[in-house]
């Protein structure tokens, strides 16, 4: 059976919805499919359970730093109620998301979708036409290509554990593993990091990182970097994870081995040869407008394009710039300057805008404030013993290049120096703001 529609959408997270809805508002006909549950990676398997789950460990951090400060008793997470926790929010998703589209005229369809020509899409027997395809699928874990690479689960199988295992090792050193090893150790498990890069975390600023891995220390996270997984076997109701780095080869028994090493589009059931959608290096070869250079039905928003940071902002971005020009015409272009991304480890790390190399590489004179700062009230206030920050502020205009926190509230004080980044304030300007005291926000006067 063939159905015709204006915009197909094929996905349904953050940038899938904003396309959706916004075009649908507008009067045009539009149809939404997933494979998997209606949500997202960020709704149902990313940020959001993800943050849960920090919620409770990060209470249960908090009081036993509190120990001896007017706190007493023992402190301890049950981690089926946390569980069950999240999933007060994450489960009702699907179903709400779905009656949203509904409600919204959205035809919503279930399955897999493949190109079967450049405007048409099959679905489980189902062809669907229309003036233009919307991919916006997300990213998977990238394939390692090891052997036994079967026996890792990734992030959506971590964030559904039932029990905790006691020895867990995650392979990879950015996001994931910098989270999940924090909320895992804090919960009981011994934790093992093997990062195959000289450090975590490579997109942040490697003094702050630097200043996080005291943290990792003081839980009890061992991290091996510079190390390359090359085995996982299975050992009865366990794993041995063989890996390799500078220090020679090493052997880890674990019970559980945790997908880290990143993410990327799968395009592969898509079929895009048959609908004409051409790749370049490996990504979806696209124009300013995120639109297709092959075939112009074809439109592409977050993960997907791989245009801006692979982070749930963007993807709102992407959607409402793929939605205004669907409507509109091609006018519209992604503007990525000042997205700030957080690392929820337990202090948070932040950034927004540039780092020192990328400053120099760009031939900007700027002068650097720097400093830890466990002394100040808003660190000794949460009984923290890891912050600092470090801001960029170019020499000849005092706007701020770039700001880099650590500690409490850092990713919340990260939102007003993305204000600066993103719309040119200047180091002056921000100091001149009367912040509400005591909060993070006051300290930023201090930070310049």
């Amino acid at each position: 059976m063939s159905k015709t529609y204006d915009v197909i959408v094929i996905g349904s997270g953050i940038a899938a919805t904003t396309v959706a809805m916004r075009v649908s508002a507008a009067g045009r006909s539009v149809a939404v499919t997933d494979f998997r549950p209606y949500g997202g990676t960020c709704a149902l398997r990313g940020c959001d359970p993800k943050k849960m789950l920090i919620g409770g460990t990060s209470a249960a951090d908090h009081a036993r730093r509190m120990h001896g400060k007017g706190i007493a008793g023992e402190v301890r997470i049950d981690w089926r109620e946390l569980l069950e926790f999240k999933r007060g929010v994450t489960d009702p998703v699907p179903e709400e998301k779905e009656k949203s589209f509904s409600e919204s005229g959205i035809a919503t369809f279930h399955g897999r979708a493949r190109f079967v020509g450049p405007n048409a899409v099959e679905i489980d027997g189902d062809t669907l036409e229309a003036s233009h395809i919307v991919l916006a699928t997300g990213a998977e874990p990238m394939k390692l290509g090891i052997p036994g690479e079967e026996y890792l689960i990734d992030n959506e199988g971590f964030l559904e554990m039932e029990n905790l295992p006691r020895r867990i090792v995650l392979v990879g050193g950015g996001y994931i593993a910098a989270e999940f090893s924090h909320i895992a150790a804090r919960a009981g498990a011994e934790v093992t990091i093997l990062q195959h890069g000289e450090r975590m975390l490579k997109g942040f600023d490697p003094d702050l990182v630097g200043w996080l891995m005291e943290k990792y220390k003081e839980i009890g996270v061992t991290l091996h970097t510079g190390t390359e997984v090359k085995r996982i076997g299975k050992t009865g109701d366990g794993f041995r994870v063989t890996a390799a780095g500078d220090g020679g080869s090493r052997t880890l028994e674990a019970d559980l081995v945790v997908h880290a090493a990143g993410r990327k589009p799968d395009f592969e059931p898509l079929d895009l040869k048959t609908g004409g959608v051409e790749l370049r290096d490996g990504k979806l070869a696209l124009n300013e407008y995120l639109q297709s250079t092959s075939n112009p039905a074809v439109y592409a928003a977050g993960d997907t394009a791989q245009m801006g940071p692979p982070l749930t902002p963007v993807t709102s971005h992407d959607g409402n710039v793929v939605a205004a020009n669907l409507l509109e015409g091609n006018h519209s272009t992604p503007n990525y300057t000042g997205v700030p991304s957080v690392a929820f480890t337990l202090p948070p790390l932040a950034r927004v805008g540039l780092n020192e190399s990328e400053a120099h590489e760009q031939g900007l004179k700027f002068r650097t404030r720097c400093d830890r700062t466990p002394g100040w009230f808003s660190t000794r206030q949460q009984a923290e013993s890891v912050s600092g920050y470090k801001v960029l502020v170019e020499e000849e205009s005092g706007q701020i290049l770039g700001a880099h926190l650590l500690g409490p509230h850092a990713d919340e004080v990260i939102n007003a120096f993305t204000l600066a980044v993103r719309h040119g304030l200047t180091a002056d300007q921000l100091k001149d703001t009367i912040f509400a005291y005591p909060t993070g926000a006051s300290d930023i006067p201090s930070m310049l």
